[in-house]
C-alpha cells in the first residue's frame, strides 16, 4: 500500500488494498465493500438539525441511511454515507472521517488523476 492509500482501522471501520470492512454492519457479522463499487461518498454533520442522526446506534430510521452498530456514534460529529448506486446506503463514523475519505478518494483515482467511473 502507498502512503497516500495507507491503512486504517479503527475497529469499527477497516481500509486495506481490497475495500472497506464495516464491522458490525449486520447483527451477524461485516460488510466488506470493494473500492470500485462505491460511487460516492458524502460528508454528513452530526449536528444542527442532523443531530438526531448521532442518536441512530445501528440500523436506519428513514429506509435510505443504514447505519452500523457503533456505540460511539453519540459522540462523533461526522458520518460519511457512501454511495454504492443503490436506494440504501451504508453511513459510517469512523473515528477519523478525513483520513477514510481520503482513502477513498485515493482508491477511486484513476492513474491521471481523475475519478474512475467504478
Amino acid at each position: 500500500m502507498s502512503m497516500a492509500t495507507a491503512g486504517y482501522d479503527d475497529g469499527t471501520i477497516r481500509c486495506d488494498d481490497h475495500g472497506i470492512t464495516i464491522r458490525r454492519s449486520y447483527p451477524w457479522g461485516s460488510k466488506t465493500i470493494p473500492y470500485a463499487s462505491i460511487k460516492g461518498t458524502e460528508t454528513l454533520a452530526l449536528t444542527g438539525a442532523n443531530q438526531v442522526r448521532r442518536w441512530r446506534i445501528w440500523g436506519s430510521g428513514d429506509f435510505v441511511h443504514w447505519w452500523n452498530f457503533d456505540p460511539h456514534r453519540p459522540k462523533k460529529d461526522t458520518a460519511l454515507v457512501l454511495d454504492l448506486g443503490r436506494r440504501v446506503r451504508p453511513t459510517i463514523t469512523p473515528d477519523d472521517a478525513a483520513a477514510v475519505a481520503r482513502i477513498i478518494t485515493a482508491h477511486r483515482k484513476g492513474r491521471w488523476g481523475r475519478t474512475s467511473p467504478r
